[in-house]
């Protein structure tokens, strides 16, 4: 529910604090390919995994605008660590379309829970009496280790329902004790989010913890009215992952200005000097900067829309999938021309630009920031409105 008095919570000056501890936490986290158990705590004290938990377990139903700035600052410190946070956030959201019944389950332990999970059908449930076996390997689980619960998608009898079209699917939430991890994750980029794989073998979930995953997509949650919960996940799901890649060019673009900086001043960039002259370095500054002002806004804007919740139009939602791609694309433009002229020492594993540059990249092969699907839903939607 939008009400003025709760559209700040203090997340994003928390984020802050968050983003210091993960900076000086990111080498750690990229050589074990998990995030370090410190800042998995000062991430949900932070309150990442309460902001879209439901109120009536104590959670904040927070805004979409906030979220965002949120994750952006705390990518400023670690990529990682904000993907995470926003996974924290994100499929605590899609926990909260589940009945009510669930809710008491899954936040039993208070709003803090940390909730992971896929809306990839990957596995297989079967119907049992008072509810579902279920079964099945999801990959590229984020945050996985350190997780309480997971929301993972699966498969389901038609049950006379017409062949043809993908098959029914339902989400299911499951505790930690009822599934087993695997160490698959071997990223190149994002390496300390732990991606790792989540195995279920047989778990039974019964039919209150469980919904037809469409109602995830139309923004219709069995147990809640609250407009984070009741926007259709196309609306949002770009921003679980773009404000990662915007917060983490911010930092490219400092420190790329700095390093340069002081190259200049050392006499690179001038005739006869080995390397880019000056007005090299000041066009990659200024497209840099220009790029990600322009991300930024886009997201914010998207992120605007978003708080709109079931209001959220058909053509919005097109716009804001647009957008995602966008932002991104921009990003990783940005952060590539600035590694391409950040020189050998900006490839050094002793120093974070390289890692950064692994991460936008990472993160731009995201399914919710590819372009040309984006753009086929948005002319879908403009073409539309054109022939009539």
């Amino acid at each position: 529910m939008r009400t003025q008095d709760r559209r700040r919570t203090g997340l994003v000056s928390r984020s802050a604090e968050l983003a210091e501890l993960a900076r000086h936490r990111a080498q750690d986290a990229e050589n074990q390919r998990s995030l370090t158990p410190d800042v998995v705590e000062r991430m949900l004290a932070t309150g990442f995994a309460r902001h879209f938990a439901p109120a009536t377990q104590g959670g904040v139903e927070g805004t979409f605008e906030e979220f965002t700035e949120a994750v952006v600052t705390v990518a400023g410190g670690c990529a990682a660590t904000a993907w995470c946070a926003s996974v924290a956030s994100s499929l605590a959201r899609m926990a909260a379309c589940l009945p009510q019944e669930a809710h008491a389950d899954i936040w039993a332990a208070g709003p803090d829970t940390f909730v992971v999970g896929s809306l990839s059908p990957i596995g297989r449930a079967t119907p049992v009496p008072g509810g579902w076996r279920v079964s099945g390997s999801w990959a590229y689980i984020s945050g996985v280790d350190h997780s309480d619960w997971a929301v993972v998608c699966a498969v389901v009898p038609r049950n006379g329902e017409p062949q043809g079209g993908p098959p029914p699917a339902r989400l299911f939430a499951v505790p930690r004790a009822e599934y087993v991890i695997k160490d698959t994750w071997t990223g190149a980029g994002m390496r300390g989010t732990g991606s790792n794989t989540l195995v279920a073998d047989g778990v039974f979930v019964p039919e209150w913890r469980s919904m037809d995953r469409q109602r995830l997509f139309d923004g219709r949650p069995v147990a809640s009215s609250a407009d984070c919960h009741s926007v259709p996940i196309q609306a949002v799901n770009g921003l679980a992952c773009a404000p990662v890649a915007l917060g983490a060019a911010r930092d490219a673009l400092r420190l790329w200005t700095g390093d340069t900086a002081e190259r200049l001043g050392r006499g690179a960039g001038r005739p006869g000097v080995p390397g880019p002259a000056r007005s090299t370095y000041e066009a990659v500054l200024t497209r840099g900067a220009g790029d990600i002002d322009v991300a930024s806004w886009l997201l914010e804007r998207a992120a605007r829309v978003a708080d709109g919740g079931a209001r959220v139009t058909a053509e919005e939602t097109a716009r804001n999938v647009r957008d995602y791609a966008m932002s991104t694309e921009l990003l990783v433009n940005a952060v590539n021309r600035m590694f391409t002229t950040a020189g050998t020492s900006g490839q050094s594993t002793d120093g974070p630009f390289q890692r950064i540059w692994r991460d936008v990249n990472s993160i731009a092969t995201h399914i919710a920031l590819a372009f040309d699907p984006a753009a086929t839903l948005y002319a879908s939607h403009a073409f539309g409105r054109a022939s009539v």
